[in-house]
């Protein structure tokens, strides 16, 4: 599968008082949720590869919140205490996006992120969302080629492509079909606030990346009074929830395509693709239709047109990554191979950023991430057509807006023959005072899309980093512009006066995310 083969070489009506703000002490167990707050988790060391201060338990949810009474499933839950007595102000909790990313190992990643006068006024909470790594995880039995969501529109394999969606749809119905409807948004913000009911929090704090900035925002819809201090990273909008936050992703792309072309052609004595612009973008071109007539091969792998397309999105995001891979391409394409173990700049080859590091913590199914991702952006919104033809006319339409990524990011998916809903959208639009932080060069999360988010947050200051390249703003950079504004936020809960524009260090290089989520 396309993104399977090329990420690894380029290395998201019930009411909003459900759960009552009360410590667990206070709950009472004759209330529907009441038995929820009043838990007592068994902490226990996460694993023995980790710090013994860094705790791990589980906890008990409604499976359906309308029916507290009904089934449950599990939530892992982590915590690591840093707080100091005398300056701690809460919980602050974290989710690293997706949606279907793992979020149970931050508070240990986060610690060396944070400063110590933050460290000290809180401590750092983590979990694995609903349906997701450690909590009660779902799966729909999907092979590996079933899981790579990237599908280029050709005439001739769309049909092809409109079985995959069914079959996708219909394997997560019979393999998930009581759990999937209730792997939500709403659901996992509703789960936050049970857990900040189970600290015996009155208020949480959060830092959400990502698909993280959706889930917090829409807490901060669901419980505005129980929101404390927020920091949304590079967000969402939720006006594009969700397909138009995949065709976001095309249209996004272009100035970045074009924003390379030039850089590229200002470094032609560096990287030799072209003294123009137009010289550039022509090489780029011309490699994509060479790989269509004949796939290029490097390292025992080939690569068509559309690999090459799907693979290089959000490496144009970044132009030194961007010009080094193509270079690449060009000497696969020439036939001397590649220089490296891959097409791609070893640089941009890594990790995700919150892999797991409980080494003896069991593995979730394979598809779990998946089955996840799948079941918020179908279940969070009715907005998907259920009419294939759609699809074809709009990426049909896109591929022509959007050469690079415009085919890709209209076709067909698997919501278009998943079941209605559970529950509406979430509107988000309120005066919740938050933070928003945003790179000018995002390639998950474009910069229209946190302007999205900024503008339906009312009450909300956004931190621009321009110039800013890559997914993810804060990451314990003391000389950051955005890491500066964020901790002085955690430290006293004040926004700046104004939305802040600041620019990234010099010499700061963007780190691109290669595997499509949020």
């Amino acid at each position: 599968m396309r993104i399977g083969r090329l990420a690894p070489l380029l290395a998201a009506g019930v009411t909003a008082t459900l759960v009552p703000a009360l410590a667990p002490a206070q709950a009472s167990a004759a209330e529907p949720l009441g038995r929820f707050a009043a838990q007592k988790p068994a902490w226990h060391r996460c694993d023995a590869s980790q710090p013994a201060a860094f705790q791990c338990a589980t906890i008990k949810v409604p499976l359906d919140y309308s029916r507290p009474g009904g089934k449950t499933i599990k939530l892992a839950v982590s915590r690591l205490k840093t707080s100091v007595p005398g300056k701690r102000h809460g919980a602050l909790l974290f989710n690293p996006g997706g949606p279907g990313g793992e979020g149970l190992d931050m508070p240990a990643a986060m610690k060396d992120v944070l400063p110590k006068k933050v460290r000290e006024q809180y401590d750092l909470i983590g979990f694995d969302p609903r349906g997701v790594g450690r909590s009660t995880p779902v799966t729909c039995g999907l092979t590996g080629a079933e899981q790579n969501i990237e599908h280029p529109y050709k005439a001739e394999t769309f049909s092809r492509d409109v079985k995959w969606a069914r079959t996708v749809a219909d394997k997560c119905r019979a393999k998930g079909g009581d759990k999937l409807p209730y792997i939500t948004t709403r659901n996992t913000a509703r789960d936050m606030d049970v857990i900040r009911a189970v600290l015996g929090e009155k208020k949480l704090s959060y830092l959400g990346y990502s698909y993280g900035t959706y889930l917090g925002a829409v807490y901060a819809q669901m419980f505005p009074q129980r929101t404390d201090r927020f920091v949304l990273d590079s967000s969402v909008d939720p006006a594009r929830i969700w397909r138009g936050m995949i065709q976001v992703w095309a249209s996004g792309t272009e100035p970045a395509f074009t924003r390379w072309t030039k850089w590229t052609a200002q470094h032609h004595r560096t990287y030799q693709l072209g003294t123009t612009p137009a010289q550039v973008r022509k090489t780029f071109w011309d490699l994509v239709a060479r790989a269509d007539r004949t796939p290029i091969e490097d390292g025992g792998q080939k690569f068509t047109g559309d690999d090459i397309r799907a693979g290089l999105r959000p490496a144009f995001f970044s132009p030194k990554y961007a010009a080094e891979a193509v270079v690449e391409l060009k000497k696969a394409a020439a036939g001397h191979g590649s220089s490296r173990h891959g097409l791609l700049p070893p640089a941009v080859r890594q990790a995700p950023r919150w892999a797991s590091a409980s080494a003896g913590a069991a593995q979730p199914p394979a598809d779990n991430g998946s089955a996840a991702f799948w079941s918020v952006l179908c279940g969070d919104t009715a907005a998907w057509s259920h009419d294939p033809e759609q699809y074809r006319r709009d990426a049909v339409r896109d591929k022509a807006r959007y050469p690079l990524y415009g085919d890709f990011g209209s076709n067909i998916t698997p919501c278009a023959f998943w079941d209605k809903p559970v529950e509406s959208v979430t509107r988000v639009d309120n005066r919740v005072r938050l933070l928003t932080v945003q790179n000018q060069w995002d390639s998950q999360t474009p910069l229209a899309s946190g302007l999205g988010m900024h503008r339906v947050l009312k009450g909300s200051r956004m931190v621009y980093v321009k110039g800013g390249e890559g997914h993810g703003v804060y990451g314990g950079n003391p000389r950051s512009c955005a890491d500066s504004q964020v901790n002085a936020y955690l430290s006293t809960g004040r926004l700046p006066a104004r939305d802040v524009t600041c620019k990234p260090p010099a010499g700061q290089g963007a780190k691109p995310s290669l595997v499509p989520r949020f």
